[in-house]
């Protein structure tokens, strides 16, 4: 077998021409391999949470069905030991948090006679290392809550001391929260991460304009949709605005803006509102997902979902307008920058008023 020679090589320099070039295509280089650490990185972590998972859903499945010893996990995990010495995982607490974890996710399933047979590990949960996994579920109250944690650990690139300071300082619970009726509407747990994907309020603070019409809005986030898919979240890509939904009969009816999510692949409809949240609006808005649901949406998509951003709302008056509504529906708001209001800036001096003042002053100081 041919040695492998690991010492440094010295490259006489001044027998090659470094030009712009040559250092683009290094850094092309490195960064090609930076990446493809990063990949293999993630394809190792995403494999070895994957068999955590189904080790979790096996286990759980059986554990339920079998009157199992309370031996039954130090049981499994000398055998796992025994049959894969040398590889670690195996211990007894390693997989009792591997169940508990599957279960963790899955509990709206057990609430609600398991509406669906199984839930694959979520493609994004690989991007996150099982330590992180660990503290998210054994620290957060609710699916929505631990989904959140690993979407901001993904976002921001957290260390597991990052992430367990954020969960001590109650990140979650700073957050608005959208209202929604996912849990009536959408079989979990679909609805937890439906949920996960919504907040309120938006910050709509990027528009630099006095906002007074639902079109001015309309236009401003259109016009600077990269921002307001960035506020929106990972996952969402723009579909268009002022979609004509034309019905069989020849009516056409026209939501404001409509997005599809990657992660839920799903439809989302956007309505926008500039003034407080009435009734009303989600009667239209409930319309809205069903026109999309029965003219744009596809055999492998998820259900369409319907998001009303208003300016405020009344949580006892939304959550009684959800009543009788059949699609999924969420109301959130947003915050604006605040303007001087005309009669407010009516009342401030004038420039030159200013400037008057300002030349007094100094005209004293000299003296």
């Amino acid at each position: 077998m041919a040695k492998t020679d690991n010492k440094p090589a010295f490259v006489k320099r001044d027998t090659i021409i470094v030009g712009k070039e040559y250092a683009q295509l290094l850094s092309t280089l490195k960064d090609r391999f930076r990446r493809s650490q990063i990949k293999a990185a993630v394809k190792v972590n995403t494999s070895m949470l994957e068999y955590y998972w189904c080790m979790g859903r096996d286990i759980s499945r059986l554990h339920e069905a079998a009157k199992w010893g309370s031996a039954f996990f130090d049981c499994l995990s000398l055998d796992l030991k025994t049959a894969f010495p040398g590889q670690t995982g195996f211990s007894v607490t390693n997989i009792k948090y591997a169940k508990r974890w599957y279960e963790f996710y899955n509990q709206a399933n057990v609430i609600r006679q398991r509406l669906v047979d199984e839930f694959d590990m979520p493609a994004d949960f690989g991007m996150v290392p099982w330590g992180h996994h660990i503290d998210i579920f054994t620290r957060s109250k609710s699916v929505e809550e631990a989904l959140f944690y690993i979407d901001e650990t993904i976002r921001n690139d957290w260390s597991r001391p990052e992430l367990d300071a954020e969960i001590d300082d109650n990140l979650y619970g700073k957050q608005g929260h959208v209202l929604t009726n996912f849990d009536e509407k959408l079989p979990a747990p679909y609805s937890g991460l439906a949920k996960a994907i919504l907040k309120s309020p938006y910050d709509f603070r990027f528009i630099d304009k006095k906002i007074t019409t639902e079109k001015q809005l309309e236009d401003e986030l259109a016009a600077n949709i990269t921002r307001f898919l960035l506020e929106l979240g990972q996952g969402f890509a723009y579909v268009g605005r002022q979609m004509e939904l034309r019905m069989p009969g020849g009516q056409t009816f026209i939501p404001d803006m409509v997005f599809y999510h990657t992660r839920l692949k799903s439809y989302i409809v956007c309505e926008l509102k500039v003034v407080p949240f009435i009734p009303d609006f989600v009667g239209k808005l409930n319309f809205y997902v069903s026109a999309v649901d029965e003219l744009m949406k596809q055999s492998d998509d998820n259900p369409t979902i319907g998001l009303l951003i208003c300016k405020s709302k009344d949580d006892t008056v939304v959550e009684w307008s959800f009543r009788g509504m059949k699609q999924p529906l969420g109301v959130a708001e947003y915050q604006l920058k605040e303007f001087i209001s005309d009669k407010a800036a009516k009342l401030l001096p004038s420039e030159a008023e200013l400037q008057n003042v300002i030349d007094t002053y100094d005209d004293v100081s000299d003296d």
